[in-house]
């Protein structure tokens, strides 16, 4: 625990680790006083911010994730100690198989100093690993999808940052990678095998919980933008995919008038983009004819 700072501080009271029963500090981040000022939202459903004079850029995304500094468990905080005993063992095993991961695709990590963009992009990293082994009750398959979702606009930022390292690169990894955990959790959904009510807040933000919708228009979202490209058959199978997924949003029309602007008028625009993709004159997610 060092170097505590403006924007974050460190816990008082000890985290004892489930996987190695080692204790650590975990860091907050505080908040009022101007730290954050909001600026647009993208397509993405993700709340950018504005730098403030007195604190400069501030990144809430790289905090929301727990993790131990000794044996890189890692999970958000209501998950953190529900993990079971089998799944602890397990990962207590894999530690060094999780820490040399993604230590070959970042810089040196220190994650009981404030963190910087890389640990906030580790972190999200080494959570997609860690859910891998988490019982369905947590959604993980869900959760695994927006770990990669975050991954992706965390390497974004420091693409900004580092432009000649890569890791715009990396961030297309990481779409591609939460394109399909999120289809995943929806078929996991219809099929009765993970709930998605069970994932707590499905964001993709931290700023808003846009809920079942939210998930649908990012699955159809990542599909249209980040599904196969080179293949004109299995693109036209995919674009089909995203507008079923995106139309069923809507509803049956009426259905809709409630929900969040920010939803439907994005799910509008990437409706209308597949649709004069595949040559269709259904423009209109409320009325789809396909």
């Amino acid at each position: 625990m060092d170097g505590e700072s403006s924007i974050t501080f460190f816990q008082k009271t000890a985290t004892k680790c489930p996987v190695c029963d080692k204790e650590f500090f975990r860091e907050e981040m505080r908040t009022g006083r101007g730290r954050l000022i909001a600026g647009k939202l993208t397509h993405e459903l993700r709340r950018t911010y504005e730098p403030s004079q007195k604190y400069g850029a501030i990144h809430p995304l790289i905090y929301p994730v727990v993790v131990c500094p000794h044996c890189y468990y890692a999970s958000f905080a209501p998950d953190f100690a529900a993990i079971k005993p089998e799944a602890a063992e397990l990962l207590h095993q894999k530690y060094n198989e999780r820490r040399e991961q993604v230590e070959n695709i970042l810089p040196p990590l220190d994650f009981t100093s404030p963190r910087q963009l890389k640990e906030g992009l580790a972190s999200y990293y080494l959570a997609t690993l860690c859910y891998e082994h988490a019982h369905k009750d947590v959604s993980p398959t869900f959760k695994k999808g927006l770990c990669c979702l975050r991954a992706a606009w965390v390497a974004n930022d420091m693409h900004k940052k580092h432009p000649n390292d890569n890791y715009d690169y990396l961030a297309r990894v990481f779409y591609r990678k939460a394109r399909f955990f999120y289809a995943h959790a929806i078929e996991m959904e219809q099929t009765g095998k993970e709930k998605l009510s069970s994932g707590g807040h499905l964001g993709p933000d931290l700023d808003k919980n846009y809920g079942y919708d939210g998930v649908l228009y990012v699955t159809g979202m990542l599909e249209y933008r980040y599904g196969p490209t080179t293949d004109s058959e299995k693109r036209q199978v995919a674009l089909n995919r995203a507008k079923r997924t995106i139309a069923r949003i809507f509803g049956m029309g009426r259905a809709s008038k409630d929900k969040p602007a920010a939803i439907l008028d994005n799910a509008r625009d990437v409706y209308e983009q597949i649709a004069k993709e595949l040559g269709s004159t259904d423009t209109d997610p409320e009325n789809p004819d396909a």
